[in-house]
């Protein structure tokens, strides 16, 4: 792993480290998965968009990103125009029919709809995380806040497909270059399914070597490739799959960025 990609990931730590780590355990998994993906219109950097994506990942759901960073051209002006406003996160459920705003009605409407159990924290409406995460950005914003503007890509024929979980440095820093390129991509929640998962791979490793994996998402990631890792890109265009951030960082700029 290169310096520069180091310190990235080191920022990415204190940017989950602010969050209090939220979005690592689907501790409250949903009762039922939706039959179409949910699509979700927002961008990386955002700390409302951040509420929402911590819940996919502690419910279990999955969704379909639609990056809108700013001066985007790809999906920015399809969500202003349905929704009526430039506010994001916007969700869009072609289950129900429903569209809505607010991060925190989003939040609700999923625990709701689906029996995750889940509701916005109280925080989210009075102020309290909004704090929190926003200065999660903060601790990316070095040189330049990552995951807030667009730049110039090649938009790929079908959306990508991500392995991650909100709060896995590694994955923070895919999921914002997928932003930036706005590229689509199924977000394949990949949270931890049980407390012996949580912290670095070799913890398990060590002390709990025997527990089996437990986890949608975690179950079909051992089958496809042996092993649980985040993040993991599939490219359906292109037949690539892969592990590692700084390898997939490299990919997607050198196959999507004009």
């Amino acid at each position: 792993m290169s310096v520069t990609h180091q310190l990235k990931v080191v920022s990415s730590v204190l940017a989950s480290s602010a969050r209090g780590w939220r979005g690592s355990l689907s501790f409250r998994p949903t009762t039922r998965q939706p039959e179409q993906l949910l699509k979700l219109y927002e961008y990386e950097a955002s700390p409302f968009c951040r509420f929402v994506r911590e819940a996919l990942s502690e419910m279990d759901l999955d969704a379909l990103i639609l990056p809108c960073p700013q001066g985007g051209t790809r999906f920015r002006p399809e969500a202003v125009s349905l929704s009526g406003k430039s506010l994001f996160p916007f969700l869009v459920d072609p289950n129900t029919g429903r569209s809505m705003l607010e991060s925190a009605d989003i939040v609700d409407y999923l625990g709701e709809t689906y029996g995750g159990q889940l509701r916005a924290p109280r925080g989210v409406r009075r102020g309290g995380a909004i704090v929190a995460s926003a200065l999660a950005s903060t601790f990316r914003a070095v040189p330049t806040v990552r995951g807030v503007k667009a730049a110039a890509s090649r938009a790929p024929a079908e959306p990508l497909e991500l392995f991650s979980f909100e709060s896995s440095p590694y994955s923070r820093l895919v999921r914002e270059r997928l932003c930036e390129l706005e590229l689509p991509y199924v977000l394949r929640s990949t949270a931890k399914a049980r407390w012996e998962d949580v912290g670095p791979p070799w913890i398990r490793a060590r002390y709990f070597p025997t527990l089996p994996v437990e986890g949608r998402n975690r179950l079909r990631l051992l089958e496809l490739e042996g092993k649980v890792q985040v993040p993991y890109l599939i490219d359906p265009n292109t037949g690539v799959s892969m592990f590692e951030s700084e390898e997939i960082l490299k990919y997607l700029d050198a196959t999507y960025a004009a």
